[in-house]
């Protein structure tokens, strides 16, 4: 499976970086200005502290990328996190970044597109574009703990969700973890 991950500058890298580490196949990043500045303060990493875990690493910036065409094959995006200005500019239409471009890109050859937004509260307006996007085809899929699985650490918390995320990617995912057990192998 060929993936391309946007990293925006909302909170919560801990779960881009798990996610990262758990899944399988292809990965192509897209780092924004402002996920370059979280990946540096939230984590203490640069831009090529995550080349090993990609395919490849694109600059948002980086219009001419390969997966700014809809020629060029890939299964699934998500944007972990991603911030109300990048879900609102989907919404919208407006591809001025390689994120938004690739994004479109997986609108309109529907293809998987899961918006991880990490941001509270929600205005109104972010409110109307989420549902238009999820009417569109994409999964919008907020930063949620899933409770259900009683978390007693925030690595359980970050491991929960990074589960969640490969099952809604049509990954598998532990029975244990399904059976609402946090003792899922690594």
């Amino acid at each position: 499976m060929r993936t391309v991950i946007g990293i925006t500058g909302a909170s919560g890298v801990a779960f881009t970086l798990d996610f990262l580490n758990r899944l399988p196949g292809e990965k192509y990043l897209v780092l924004t200005q402002w996920g370059r500045e979280l990946l540096r303060h939230e984590a203490g990493l640069a831009e090529k502290d995550l080349k090993p875990l990609a395919t490849r690493v694109f600059a948002d910036s980086d219009l001419s990328a390969p997966i700014s065409s809809g020629s060029t094959a890939f299964d699934a995006m998500v944007v972990l996190p991603c911030s109300a200005g990048t879900l609102n500019k989907v919404a919208c239409g407006i591809a001025d970044t390689l994120l938004t471009r690739a994004a479109l890109v997986a609108l309109k050859e529907r293809r998987r597109l899961v918006l991880c937004l990490r941001e509270t509260p929600l205005s109104t307006q972010t409110l109307r574009n989420a549902a238009q996007l999820s009417a569109d085809g994409a999964l919008v899929m907020p930063l949620m703990p899933p409770y259900y699985q009683r978390p007693l650490t925030m690595e359980d918390v970050v491991k929960g969700f990074s589960l969640r995320l490969l099952q809604a990617l049509g990954h598998p995912v532990p029975d244990q973890w399904k059976a609402g057990q946090m003792e899922a192998p690594e």
